[in-house]
């Protein structure tokens, strides 16, 4: 209890750590930035609330808050901050006047630093290595559930998808060239897929669905009730039950049932729950060795109620490789998978919306699951490259109170030859700050439900944010 405990501050640490650092390096950027223009830097702190240390040193007064969210640079002549900052403690009008370039240079420094952050995890994380599951390596479909728009368009176990809405695929989950996104991200009444099937090439149309929600619950997006391809790998086999009984081990890879190939795990699940008495012929590899293992399932305990199982575990992951992606792959996909997002988002004919979104708690979340697991560290660099590419271009849109709007409004000022008058500018930042903050309540609302809410146990970010029909239990 003790030991479990003690791994649950730790992973917490080392989440808050590297949330906190993402945004302090962006900040750092615009910090370093000002002092090489000349600008006058008011306070650079890092976390926010009450002080819990701070001092002036050469007019510049550094702080730690005491809560652990980020940080902030104060620069009076940039652009009133004061919802978010506080007060500032000089006459703005007193302090000297800074050109439109200084302006943009030091709101360009911020997106620059999260960027140059972005890749030098990327180069860690070509050097140590990222973990991958094979739905990163396969589009073939695994699984089709029954009376789901894939079973009623004929896609079967074993087809190889090659263009989703017209898009070439190359993996099944994930973001940019992935099946799920490609589903999640069309807008047509039907969702034109080429499939490769027995060597032929087919051309097949599947009518989406989209799942009923109730309550505050974020809404579903377009499913076609697929699952990849994954090894059938067994994870653990439970004592006296028939799986136990009949010899099978942890390690072994179940490949058939009564003759027929399945690929993936829930095939098993299917048809024990279709003929829960008959006896089963599973076709199993061990090692080098093909067996044929025959048993019937018995009614067993599943949380909490008698259910037809045969005792075993799965290995939830599959078979997990080592992939090197260099660096500038990885961030050329982060660039691309945040951009067709936002695309996404602002497209008025499309399923996602800005309630699909995730704010702080989600990441954080994410960040946790990603070291609960196996190799967390290496998962939690990689995803740390995507969200400080996320952090450098969701900041340069052109929005006042962001770095894009501080941009904007000294291109703006360029032009005129004068800045914008003050109160207008104070009006404008606040109105845009205040939206923000809405924002980011109206997306956290949603984080908090999915993270209570009956869907909230997900053992993987991965299989929660991709999966496009859910997980079943274990035979």
């Amino acid at each position: 209890m003790l030991s479990h405990i003690l791994r649950v501050i730790f992973i917490l640490l080392e989440v808050v750590l590297l949330f906190n650092l993402l945004i302090v390096v962006h900040e750092l950027g615009h910090f370093l930035a000002a002092r090489w223009r000349g600008l006058y830097i008011e306070k650079f702190g890092v976390w926010f609330g009450k002080p819990l240390w701070k001092k002036t040193i050469n007019g510049v007064q550094y702080s730690l808050g005491s809560i652990p969210f980020g940080g902030f640079v104060a620069l009076p002549q940039l652009a009133p901050m004061d919802v978010i900052e506080g007060k500032v403690d000089v006459d703005r009008a007193r302090l000297p006047k800074i050109s439109a370039l200084d302006k943009i240079i030091v709101a360009v420094a911020g997106p620059l630093f999260s960027l140059l952050l972005a890749m030098f995890f990327a180069c860690v994380v070509w050097a140590v290595g990222h973990p991958v599951s094979e739905s990163d390596l396969t589009t073939v479909i695994g699984y089709v559930e029954q009376d789901s728009p894939a079973a009623k368009a004929d896609l079967r176990a074993g087809d190889k998808i090659l263009e989703v809405d017209g898009r070439p695929v190359s993996r099944f989950s994930g973001m940019n060239d992935s099946v799920v996104w490609n589903v999640v991200r069309s807008e047509g009444p039907v969702i034109p897929f080429k499939i490769e099937r027995d060597g032929a090439v087919l051309n097949v149309d599947v009518v989406p669905r989209i799942a009923e929600t109730s309550g505050w619950r974020r809404k579903s997006t377009r499913q076609v009730m697929i699952q990849p391809a994954v090894t059938p790998l067994v994870d653990q086999v439970d004592k006296d039950t028939p799986a136990a009984k009949a010899g099978l081990r942890a390690g072994d890879v179940i490949t058939g049932v009564n003759g027929a190939r399945i690929f993936n795990p829930l095939a098993l699940v299917d048809q024990i729950e279709k003929h829960p008495t008959d006896e089963l012929t599973l076709d199993v590899r061990r090692g080098a060795e093909q067996l044929q293992i025959k048993l019937r399932p018995a009614l067993l305990d599943t949380e909490g109620t008698k259910k037809p199982r045969i005792g075993i575990h799965w290995d939830a992951g599959g078979r997990m490789s080592l992939s090197h992606p260099d660096p500038v792959e990885q961030v050329y996909h982060s660039i691309t998978s945040t951009l067709q997002t936002i695309g996404a988002v602002a497209s008025p004919s499309s399923d996602v919306k800005l309630q699909h979104m995730s704010g702080p708690i989600m990441i954080v979340r994410i960040y946790y699951l990603l070291f609960e697991s196996d190799n967390g560290w290496k998962l939690a660099l990689w995803f740390s490259v995507i969200l400080n590419v996320n952090l450098a271009i969701l900041n340069m849109l052109p929005i006042p109170i962001l770095d894009g709007g501080h941009i904007v409004l000294a291109l703006i000022e360029g032009v005129r030859r004068k800045p914008v008058n003050m109160k207008i500018l104070e009006w404008v930042q606040t109105a845009c700050a205040t939206l923000i903050i809405g924002y980011m309540l109206y997306v956290s609302f949603f984080d908090i439900g999915d993270l209570f809410g009956k869907n909230g146990d997900a053992k993987s970010p991965k299989r929660e944010l991709s999966s496009p029909g859910g997980p079943k239990p274990s035979p």
